[in-house]
């Protein structure tokens, strides 16, 4: 009997996981199965550019997988019984379950209202696909003049803030932020980004937290009213709740907990991955919710799993930090050098060559997605001892 390992989510963690498992396992022993609710793959990371009215390439999870032996479905997980080895779905053919042997969790995070009210009412974010064309015609709709503030001020807020104002430079565009303009960075980085939002004729509302979100204007705790016939709302994500409801052992963030190698501290069988695993780097340091984290936790979980199953030495994890890429526009970027544990250093490159840099980045993880058996060695090996393999 083969192997049956489900791989739940198709971003980029729970993609690149799928297509490893692929590459070196062969397909005589196991049975790989990807689950995800829409049937292309998101470029998350481009999504304020998809607001902004460009267009992404479309990327087919179907032809994505064709001949790699994964087996796509097209169907949203409405639950998981970590105990009985069961993800109950919901698909075009109505309800199923799936039964597992192992279990890899890529199912993501979403964007949180803090529990602020309004924002769920009023407010848009760029979590989703979906979420970003909806962004997209609102600000196709809006007349010279009109305002926009994005509220939040990490990587996700610089970048939709200063892509907004490129692209509508007739628009009134601010962003509001918790603590300083980009203050995790370095000095030389700081002064760019300020620069930038200078030219962009972007307001900065610093030190600044919004209490609620209304129509046409945002309230802060201050008692302040931001103007925003749009509010674009990027101050926090949240991972799908599905783990929290089951016995997996989770965060208080509703993260599923991890060792060293992706796997379930309290189910053996079980792998996290991306925004959903609760997971320390090389160094100790927890893993923060991002591209740059999903995709080598992705890699370090198929390499557990396949040694597991395959009875080789189990690889250590070597997950640390380079970089973190702010891009500011389409001719414009930050690339901030960071130690291994995601701390600044003082050097950071900037301009269009930090632009160039960003956009290699993000070109070469989305043809990592879509060449899913290209990035790890030919060899596919035979399980050994499959049940034993996965209660190690």
């Amino acid at each position: 009997m083969k192997h049956r390992i489900v791989v739940l989510g198709a971003g980029y963690a729970g993609a690149n996981a799928a297509g490893r498992l692929a590459k070196r396992l062969h397909p005589a022993d196991t049975e790989i199965t990807l689950v995800n609710a829409e049937p292309e793959f998101v470029e998350r990371v481009r999504l304020h550019q998809l607001a902004t009215g460009q267009d992404l390439k479309p990327r087919a999870l179907a032809d994505v997988f064709a001949g790699t032996g994964v087996r796509l479905r097209i169907a949203r997980v409405t639950a998981v019984d970590a105990d009985r080895r069961i993800v109950e779905v919901d698909g075009t053919g109505g309800p199923d379950r799936i039964g597992y042997d192992t279990l890899v969790y890529a199912l993501g995070s979403a964007a949180a209202d803090c529990g602020v009210p309004g924002v769920a009412e009023y407010a848009h974010n760029l979590a989703g696909k979906q979420s970003a064309l909806r962004l997209r015609a609102r600000l196709a709709d809006l007349p010279a003049g009109g305002t926009v503030l994005v509220a939040g001020g990490g990587l996700t807020g610089i970048e939709a803030v200063t892509e907004i104002a490129e692209a509508r430079p007739d628009l009134d565009v601010a962003l509001a932020t918790r603590g300083g303009l980009g203050g995790w960075l370095s000095e030389k980085a700081r002064t760019h980004l300020r620069g930038t939002f200078d030219r962009l004729g972007i307001t900065v509302h610093e030190h600044t937290d919004i209490a609620s979100v209304e129509p046409a204007r945002a309230i802060t705790t201050a008692g302040q009213a931001i103007p925003a016939e749009i509010t674009v709302w990027t101050a926090g994500f949240a991972v799908h709740p599905i783990a929290a409801a089951t016995t997996l052992e989770v965060s208080g963030t509703g993260q599923i907990v991890v060792d060293d190698t992706m796997r379930s501290v309290s189910h053996a069988d079980v792998y996290a991955v991306g925004d959903a695993a609760f997971a320390q780097g090389a160094n100790g340091t927890p893993l923060r919710m991002s591209c740059a984290s999903g995709v080598p936790s992705a890699y370090l979980a198929a390499d557990a799993i396949a040694a597991r199953l395959t009875g080789r030495p189990v690889p250590p994890n070597k997950i640390g930090y380079t970089a973190q890429c702010v891009s500011l526009g389409r001719r414009d970027a930050v690339v901030q050098w960071v130690t291994p544990d995601d701390q600044p250093k003082p050097s950071a490159l900037t301009g269009r060559t930090a632009a160039r840099l960003k956009e290699f980045i993000c070109k070469s993880a989305a043809w990592s997605i879509s060449h899913p058996t290209s990035m790890a060695p030919a060899r596919r090996r035979h399980v050994v001892q499959a049940e034993a393999a996965v209660t190690v």
